[in-house]
């Protein structure tokens, strides 16, 4: 069998483990309100769940337009302060650098210390072809302030109500960022686990480093999705080198299933979950905006990384509260966007929401260096 048969048959297998699995369906809820059950129970097995249809067109819409406007407005290239017009780059006055770029089919992280050297293997990387541009973009941070459509998803009251399911109802923030997969030449992002700070923990469980949201705007294929061993977000944290050593250094790992989604599906995934993208050589682009949530007994009191002095730094009670804002902020945008919807109410700001409302103003004295204080755990 050729290297290409063997992609193809792997690529072709892992989605028909995927769709086997059963964990996908549209977010529904109990006579109570609750999320229903069925949701939770299968999230809880296999540490993933694909939400459908959650965002509508419109919605959608507003978010690909917002996108498309970021990346005409993003940096020129690694380090350029301006635009490929020659104006000043979005992020140029933020204290804290948005986009992160790779060169075309490459894999920038594996095999370094980058993340605590959490990306342990290097994936096997491709050749473009000879038209490439010398760097593609691969992530962007802080998109809430640059994207208005981002922050009212942020605030979706039933994702919100998720949240509280799945890490109860005084759950903390963690970050967000969009993860770009141009068609043909997107990098691969290592096989990882994303939780750093609590693997030693003795309370460690399988919800001990949180969720993120991963809301496509686009469909997601075999060839560029994001793929997940499914149940690891309960095993602990992995000798991901001893995975692939077992698997004759070959980084298809086995067991492994692409995140297949629509335009408009949510996913729910642990962070504790071995998980990957392999470089996207396919003709489809992928565009996901993940934002992730934690519980507060694992942020409370813990030491964590510093987005502005990149050194570790006690989260207390004011850290937390003041990166919490944000959620407060994100609901009164969208009750203001879609006054029909039903109202969130996130309890542990109860009684400052008029100081959180949205507004010009807030945008500046809320929004702006927001993700300074993300709670990366």
């Amino acid at each position: 069998m050729s290297s290409g048969d063997f992609e193809a048959d792997y690529f072709e297998e892992g989605r028909q483990r995927a769709v086997a699995l059963g964990n996908r369906g549209p977010l529904r809820f109990d006579e109570e309100g609750n999320v229903h059950p069925d949701i939770l129970n299968a999230y809880w097995q296999y540490g993933f769940y694909v939400l459908e249809g959650v965002v509508g067109e419109e919605e959608l819409a507003t978010l690909r337009e917002d996108f498309a406007q970021v990346v005409e407005h993003a940096p020129a290239g690694p380090g350029a302060k301006v635009d490929r017009h020659g104006h000043p780059a979005l992020d140029a006055d933020l204290a804290r650098p948005g986009f992160q770029f790779a060169k075309p089919l490459s894999d920038p992280m594996g095999g370094t210390e980058i993340g605590n050297g959490r990306y342990q293997v290097k994936m096997e990387e491709l050749t473009p072809g000879s038209d490439a541009p010398e760097s593609v973009l691969l992530q962007i941070n802080g998109n809430l302030q640059h994207m208005d459509s981002a922050l009212r998803l942020y605030g979706h009251p039933e994702l919100l109500k998720v949240t509280e399911a799945i890490n109860g109802a005084d759950f903390t923030p963690f970050t967000d960022a969009i993860w770009v997969k141009p068609a043909g030449l997107g990098a691969a992002v290592s096989w990882h686990q994303d939780g750093m700070t609590l693997w030693d923990s003795p309370d460690l469980d399988a919800g001990t480093h949180g969720f993120n949201f991963m809301a496509q705007l686009y469909p997601t294929t075999p060839r560029n999705a994001l793929w997940i061993v499914p149940e690891t977000h309960d095993a602990g944290k992995i000798d991901i080198r001893q995975r692939v050593a077992d698997n004759n250094g070959s980084d298809k790992l086995p067991d492994g299933v692409p995140l297949l989604c629509n335009a408009g599906d949510v996913a729910v995934c642990s962070r504790q979950m071995l998980h990957c993208s392999f470089p996207n050589d396919s003709a489809d682009p992928r565009v996901t905006f993940v934002f992730g949530f934690h519980r507060r007994a694992s942020v409370q009191g813990a030491d964590g990384l510093d987005f502005r002095t990149k050194k570790q730094v006690h989260y207390d009670d004011e850290r937390i509260h003041e990166r919490s804002r944000v959620i407060s902020l994100a609901i009164d945008a969208r009750q203001q966007r879609y006054p029909e919807e039903p109202l969130y109410v996130y309890q542990p700001l109860v009684g400052e929401e008029e100081e959180n409302r949205w507004s010009e103003e807030t945008r500046q004295t809320v929004l702006k260096d927001y993700n300074l204080n993300d709670l990366s755990i």
